[in-house]
């Protein structure tokens, strides 16, 4: 172990010394688990120099300190989504909401999302929240369940930074190693994880990098929130520099990725209906009393899109619509269900969904676009075909979209943009205008 997992231990090592074999003979032993345990304990007893044994078989009096440094070191050997034992010099913390891996996860899921006022404002939210969570576990559980048994956004997001990393390392030494650390709002590693992980590894240089290409309060601005309430209680970083990506939803690899899977998608339809094919841009739908106040998230949607079909020469009909509403409150419209329902009734029964908005497959796609939508709407509206473009996922040019971005924010010197930085204009939430001011002087305290 390096000597920052020395003090993550907090352990006074002096105080602590092997037992003579004549001590250790009738002593109880510590209960070794599985396999990860042992390879622990054994560096557990290299890092303190003693031996494996001492710390199986040790005094009464001293058991109980042996025990939580196992404990410990579980849990330091966990958090760490990049477990590489070369110190990163820079580290890219992959801002998404996340999702649970599996259904004993989905209610501390639920819990976090609908006790966060960034993306659902309601009355006694500490208490409505945890009802409504503990209400929706069951129905959520069932989908995931059809779907896999669980989410798998962790999945693809730490692929995608393991392959951008490896290609950052070659194209910018000077600022390698490079790691990347997955930091989901709602699930596990949650942000608060995975900046002790980047604390603890020592990163020199830390890029906040949303992993959604299109900016939105309730998803990358509820992400920036969470990374300043975490230094907010605690002490912020004095030796490590930080840096934005906060949106890049016009990124040329990124535009490119998403015309290349349409084309691909296309080609399964029947070549005489191949041209009638509409094609409906879905996104994840948002509070009107949001965008009423200034937020750009339908805006960018919008232009990605425009990009998309321009890179397709504009080659099928096609709308931007939204999915995912919940509650009563109007939100962004028109939604996909009705737009399907709709376009079906005027013969349009060949539909191509793209999920514009999301960068790796999950419930949202996997289950309410391919099962809500394109299976069971799809048969019951009576639609001859409804097809569903993959997410980018691992696709080339999404990778190179990633690696663009990074590498230009690198050359660039760009600390943050102004946009991020100034509130939207009706903006009332103290907790955005404190983190942007907070972003604002961390961007610039190393200049």
């Amino acid at each position: 172990p390096k000597k920052s997992a020395r003090d993550a231990l907090k352990c006074d090592t002096e105080s602590l010394r092997p037992l003579s074999k004549r001590n250790r003979t009738h002593l109880p032993a510590l209960k070794v688990h599985n396999l990860t345990t042992m390879v622990l304990i054994r560096k557990l007893s290299r890092f303190l120099q003693v031996e494996t044994n001492a710390v199986l078989r040790c005094s009464g009096a001293t058991q109980w300190i042996f025990a939580p440094l196992v404990g410990n070191m579980q849990k330091l050997h966990s958090s760490s989504v990049a477990s590489q034992t070369v110190q990163p010099k820079t580290g890219i913390l992959m801002l998404n909401m996340g999702g649970p891996r599996s259904s004993s996860e989905v209610h501390d899921f639920l819990s976090r999302l609908f006790q966060d006022r960034d993306i659902i404002q309601l009355p006694m939210q500490k208490y409505l929240g945890a009802w409504i969570a503990k209400r929706r576990t069951p129905d959520i559980i069932k989908k995931y369940n059809e779907i896999g048994g669980g989410s798998p956004i962790f999945k693809w997001t730490d692929l995608q930074g393991k392959l951008m990393c490896e290609k950052l390392d070659k194209l910018r030494p000077e600022s390698a190693p490079h790691r990347h650390y997955v930091a989901f709002r709602y699930a596990r590693p949650l942000t608060d994880e995975a900046l002790t992980s980047m604390e603890s590894d020592g990163v020199e240089h830390c890029i906040a990098f949303s992993q959604y290409p299109q900016y939105c309060c309730s998803t990358t601005g509820s992400s920036m929130n969470a990374i300043h309430a975490h230094y907010a209680a605690k002490k912020e970083p004095t030796n490590m520099r930080w840096s934005v990506i906060d949106r890049w939803c016009t990124n040329p690899h990124l535009v490119r990725c998403f015309a290349e899977n349409i084309r691909s998608e296309l080609e399964k339809f029947p070549e005489d209906k191949r041209k009638e094919v509409f094609i409906l841009f879905s996104a994840h739908s948002v509070p009107m009393k949001q965008i009423d106040k200034g937020d750009p998230y339908p805006s960018e949607i919008g232009a990605t899109v425009q990009l998309v079909m321009k890179e397709l020469d504009f080659c099928n009909p096609f709308r931007l619509v939204w999915q995912s509403k919940v509650g009563p409150l109007p939100w962004l419209s028109p939604s996909t269900e009705s737009t399907i329902e709709g376009l079906v009734k005027r013969g349009k029964k060949n539909l191509l969904l793209v999920p514009i908005a999301f960068t790796n497959d999950h419930i949202e796609t996997l289950h309410e676009l391919d099962i809500e939508y394109a299976r069971d709407l799809g048969t019951k509206v009576g639609a001859e075909k409804i097809r569903r473009c993959p997410s980018p996922n691992d696709h080339p040019l999404f990778i190179e979209a990633l690696v663009d971005e990074v590498t230009r924010h690198l050359e660039t010197g760009h600390k943050c943009s102004e946009q991020f930085l100034n509130n939207c204009p009706i903006c009332d939430h103290a907790s955005c205008y404190n983190a942007k001011k907070w972003f604002r002087h961390i961007t610039q305290k190393f200049n």
